[in-house]
């Protein structure tokens, strides 16, 4: 089979359509999402608690169901970067 017969046969597959954009940029942003989780080492419902988020909307990014906004994105990029600056930070608040 040709590359170009492959990609026709792909493209015709009722069964496995091609991702959207919109759906290719919710899975990049649930493999963010866990990366940022994960890296603490907590679970969600801690994860969550610790760090002032909605455990269903948290579930929700991971799974891919709904897209983070970019303040969402920004803010588990901090987290991610340091957890305990953000930890006291709210503590402190």
């Amino acid at each position: 089979m040709t590359q170009e017969e492959i990609e026709r046969n792909a493209l015709e597959d009722r069964d496995n359509p091609p991702a959207s954009e919109e759906e290719l940029a919710r899975a990049v942003a649930a493999r963010a999402v866990r990366r940022a989780r994960q890296r603490t080492g907590l679970s969600q419902a801690k994860f969550a608690e610790r760090f002032q988020i909605n455990l269903a909307r948290l579930k929700d990014w991971e799974q891919g169901r709904f897209m983070p906004d970019t303040v969402a994105l920004a803010y588990l990029k901090v987290i991610e970067t340091d957890p305990e600056a953000v930890a006291r930070a709210l503590d402190a608040a």
